[in-house]
């Protein structure tokens, strides 16, 4: 049942991913548009990914089906998985990213505790034609899990946003990339809002109060901007940044990077922060032709026990959290 009054007035905020989370959800992969030539051997990797997760915390997997779901219990049995830490749920999807289109779950901490989901809308990137069934993955759930739902919105629209495109840190801080979020020329989520809107929607829907906006993501990601390629939060001050660098930067060089990356960043702040500490980690480097080829990204995926790379295991969907 969808809520009117706004998730922050009533308490909730959106935890950082490393916080500690019930369960984390994936999508087992069936679409081969995404895995051309690769279908067969993708789903050993996420039968290596659900391993990882399953010690530390339940593991919550959608199928398309039956057959779907006897097809994923045959890799996870062979992989050695405990069956008790995995739950299916059969909700019909296009693809398998379920950190971009899943839910977003908030939480409220003081009395009553609750746990709900932040219904934002999902269109595929602004890319493809098919999305409507992982557009209407997050009401699904909530339905199923009996949690409250309230609709992204600003102006009195729907809001389109995907997982990968923002990073939290908890504490009310939001990194997220213009290039994603408030390009009007390609792939553009929200056409006609405004910088001020969207920072608005994010304030009212996930409870942050800074918004820091880097300038662009990687080079060649099909997403066209996503954040979680290019800079994560480790904890709640400290930054994982991607750059190319050709050499190892010093601490001060990744300081002024850092800068130059979030470019007007300060007048979007809405109320002061301590300042980030940027780590380093690899970098994009441009293939034949010039086309972009993301090398090392900082897309990862962060368990109770484990932390995992998922720039090239497709577990990018392993983030949304509960």
């Amino acid at each position: 049942m969808a809520d009117r009054a706004s998730p922050a007035a009533l308490g909730f905020s959106m935890p950082a991913e490393w916080e500690p989370h019930a369960a984390t959800w994936i999508g087992w992969p069936h679409n081969a548009s995404d895995w051309p030539g690769k279908l067969a051997a993708i789903q050993w990797v996420y039968g290596e990914i659900v391993r990882k997760l399953a010690p530390g915390e339940t593991v919550r997997i959608l199928v398309q089906s039956g057959e779907h779901e006897r097809q994923a219990r045959r890799v996870l049995e062979r992989t050695g998985v405990d069956r008790a830490r995995v739950e299916f749920l059969r909700l019909p999807t296009n693809r398998g990213w379920t950190r971009d289109f899943g839910p977003m779950f908030v939480r409220r901490v003081r009395p009553p505790a609750e746990i709900a989901i932040v219904r934002f809308r999902f269109n595929a990137w602004a890319k493809y034609p098919d999305w409507k069934k992982d557009d209407q993955v997050p009401e699904r759930v909530a339905r199923r899990r009996k949690l409250r739902l309230f609709p992204a919105q600003c102006a009195g629209r729907d809001v389109v946003l995907e997982g990968g495109s923002i990073d939290l840190n908890g504490r009310g801080t939001l990194l997220t990339t213009e290039e994603c979020l408030l390009d009007r020329e390609v792939q553009a989520r929200n056409p006609g809002l405004s910088r001020a809107d969207l920072e608005a929607a994010l304030r009212d829907s996930l409870g942050v109060t800074n918004v820091l906006w880097l300038g662009k993501g990687i080079a060649g990601d099909d997403t066209h901007g996503h954040v979680d390629d290019v800079c994560r939060f480790v904890d709640p001050r400290t930054v994982v940044l991607c750059r190319e660098l050709r050499r190892p930067a010093t601490p001060r060089e990744l300081r002024e990077l850092l800068r130059g990356q979030c470019g007007g960043a300060r007048a979007h702040v809405q109320r002061p922060e301590r300042p980030l500490r940027p780590g380093r980690v690899g970098g994009a480097v441009h293939g034949p032709g010039g086309r972009g080829n993301p090398r090392r990204r900082s897309r990862v995926g962060i368990g109770h026990d484990t932390l995992f790379d998922t720039a090239g295991a497709g577990g990018e969907d392993a983030r949304c959290k509960s």
